[in-house]
Formats: structure tokens, sequence, C-alpha cells
């Protein structure tokens, strides 16, 4: 199971939200490199970046540029693997975020809203490079920076994306996600076995006991989980979840 330290980009700085709150923000570092540095000194074979102002705006440009070059002062200061999403609408974004040396891409809203983009995605980068990532509140799926609920479920749009060809999503429960509740395991497995796609969780992880729960649906299809809160906060030790959890380090896709 790989662990995947996240590093959520607002104004160019380190923040955490609570429910994907704008309002509701916590800042922790005014410097992003230093943070993936970090986690990469930590062991960390993969860092999730989200660039926040791109999810909440309609593409990525002058609004989240200084998301962009904190992204690319992460990409220069560590050689761990990058996983960025967050405002990703076009194939000229996905050209750009590739270009800059990211890793693999999260595609969020554009799933739901613009199927022929992940087809477009899938046959010029293949799904080792593609995401999807799946917001969910209440039982149902939410987009556009978690501000609008769509009527679909998550299992309902990940048999659509699962029908396209992806093979990996990232499940997150937004009424989990910044508050250190714990992770809606259940749910995560049930995206998993009843699409057939490998999931990332996300949203509430909130001590090692959380990741021993997940880590037994691993054979769900689990591939990895998510960590913010409680690793700002100091309720896990990145060093020793990795030791606990990711013990192959070769195993990063």
């Amino acid at each position: 199971m790989i662990l995947y330290p996240a590093i959520d980009l607002r104004k160019g700085r380190c923040v955490r939200l609570r429910q994907g709150d704008p309002g509701q923000e916590t800042a922790f570092s005014d410097d992003p490199a230093a943070i993936a540095q970090r986690w990469a000194a930590a062991g960390a074979s993969w860092i999730h970046v989200v660039n926040l102002d791109g999810a909440f705006e309609s593409r990525l440009g002058a609004e989240t540029s200084a998301n962009i070059k904190a992204l690319k002062q992460i990409l220069e200061a560590v050689e761990t693997k990058v996983q960025f999403g967050g405002g990703i609408r076009s194939m000229d974004d996905i050209d750009l975020l590739l270009e800059l040396g990211v890793d693999r891409l999260v595609l969020g809203t554009a799933a739901l809203s613009r199927p022929r983009l992940v087809e477009q995605a899938l046959a010029e980068v293949g799904p080792a490079q593609l995401v999807i990532g799946i917001d969910a509140r209440e039982g149902r799926v939410a987009t556009h920076g978690w501000t609008k609920t769509a009527e679909v479920t998550p299992i309902e749009l990940g048999r659509r994306m699962r029908s396209l060809g992806v093979e990996m999503v990232v499940y997150t429960d937004i009424g989990r996600d910044g508050m250190l509740a714990g992770l809606n395991v259940e749910a995560t497995a049930r995206l998993a076995r009843e699409t057939g796609l490998k999931v990332i969780a996300s949203g509430g992880v909130a001590s090692l006991s959380d990741l021993h729960a997940l880590a037994a649906h691993a054979a769900d299809g689990i591939e990895g989980v998510i960590i913010g809160s409680a690793l700002y906060t100091g309720a896990i030790d990145l060093a020793e979840a990795l030791r606990l959890f990711e013990p192959a380090k070769d195993a990063t896709c």
C-alpha cells in the first residue's frame, strides 16, 4: 500500500482545508518545496500535490501561477514521484504539467463534464499517468472544487471511467477531509470491489489505526492512501508509517 503525503497549494503556500472549505484554511508553510524535501527525506516514494486555486477556478492560468511556481520548485527540490491535481481542464494543461515533470495527473471535474477529454488523455498519455479523482458528499459526486454536487454516485462514475479504460482513482470522502475523523474505509473498499478500479483512499486519516483498517482491504483493490492533516499535526510519523505499510520501495505503481 503506497502512502502519499499531501501538499495542498493555495496562493503558493502549503495549507490544509476543513471539508474543502476555503474559508476554513490552516497555513502550514510558505515554502512547499521544503515540505516536499521533508517527506522525501522520510522515505516517501510519491508526493500528492493539489492545486486548490485551480480546483476553485475554471482553468489553469494566472489565477494559479503562484501554485505552478511552487510546483516547479517542488519538482526541482526532490526526486520523489509527484502526483498532481486541481484545475486540469484540457490537453494543454496536461501537456504543460507533464513537460514540467509531473509523473501522474488527477482529473476531477473533467471526468464528469468532459468525458471526451478523459478518452483523449488515455489515448495520448495512457492509464499509468492518469488518475480520476472521485469526490463524494453524502453518496453523490461533488465537482468544481466540491462546490457542486451531481446526481451520479461514486460507483456509477467509477464504472463509467472503467469502461473508458481508466485503471485508478483517488476517492475522497469530503465530510471527513481535513477533519482527522478517520477514513470511510467501507465506502472506499466498496468502490474498488464494485468497479474493478485500483483506489487511492483520501480524506480523514487520523492515526495508524486508520491505515491498518485500510490495509485489511488491500485485496479489494486498495492501491494506496493520501495522508494530509495527520502528518502536519504530528498524529502520524511518516517514516514510521512507511516502514509499516510500504516496505517494498519499488512498488510505486
